[in-house]
């Protein structure tokens, strides 16, 4: 499954680019070959007779516009343009890839010995109508952490150029910590002030290649006007120290990982 460039990569290289901007680029993770093959998996989740147990669905809209996101729908039967999958660790093949050795050093490295998973997501784009997601941070009140979680990989299951939605940052934008308490999406005002569309920095991806995320980093992913698709796969991870602080219903244990 991993591409031999995970042998020779500085991972403390890669580690201090991400601790300054933000981000940072690990190169080809996967090689072509595994990579398609889970490609093919979100294929088949996708357009399945039913939907896979524990994994969750989220159609892109009918108008094609992030605003217009229909929420709770779930599963609407076999369709190549839903805009998620969610809780990948249920399906095997998918579980395979987020508990490969390359993560569990490069997690280790960064979180500790005890690893756990807050979620992992399938991020898809139909050719010509997959929906661009707006400028956004990923934690908040909605994430429900008792601490601030920071560590995601970003892997591209297909070819991911500009055209096709790739994904894009605000260099240094982790620094500023959350933007509003409640997360997610930035306030204009916001986004004017850092001048956030002149600052873009664009992250086209082949095939396999992977990138660390910080969580607060702002970034974006455009819509995808090419006749391909554009799935990729990202995982948030955690400390072991982390506390759910949600009490509507109990609150959530995180699955550990690589023990």
């Amino acid at each position: 499954m991993l591409s031999p460039d995970t042998q020779t990569l500085d991972l403390a290289g890669a580690v201090a680019h991400f601790v300054e901007h933000g981000f940072a680029p690990l190169g080809r993770v996967l090689t072509e070959e595994a990579a398609a093959d889970l490609a093919a998996r979100a294929e088949a989740l996708m357009g399945g007779a039913d939907p896979h147990p524990g994994v969750f669905y989220q159609h892109d809209s009918p108008s094609g516009r992030y605003e217009d996101l229909q929420f709770g729908a779930g599963w609407v039967g076999p369709s190549a343009r839903y805009r998620k999958l969610e809780k990948l660790e249920a399906d095997p093949q998918f579980a395979g890839f987020i508990e490969n050795p390359f993560f569990a050093a490069l997690t280790r490295e960064m979180l500790g010995d005890d690893v756990r998973l807050y979620r992992s997501v399938l991020w898809n784009k139909a050719p010509q109508v997959g929906m661009a997601v707006p400028w956004h941070q990923d934690d908040g009140r909605f994430w429900g952490l008792d601490r601030a979680p920071f560590l995601q990989v970003w892997t591209a299951l297909d070819d991911a150029p500009r055209e096709s939605g790739c994904l894009e940052v605000v260099r240094g934008s982790h620094k500023g910590g959350l933007a509003t308490p409640e997360g997610g999406t930035i306030p204009q005002a916001r986004l004017d002030e850092v001048d956030a569309e002149g600052s873009a920095v664009a992250l086209p991806a082949r095939r396999g290649e992977s990138f660390l995320v910080h969580n607060h980093t702002w970034h974006r992913t455009g819509r995808n006007s090419t006749d391909a698709p554009r799935r990729a796969v990202s995982i948030s991870f955690l400390d072991g120290e982390t506390r759910c602080k949600r009490r509507r219903r109990a609150p959530r244990e995180f699955r550990r990982l690589f023990g």
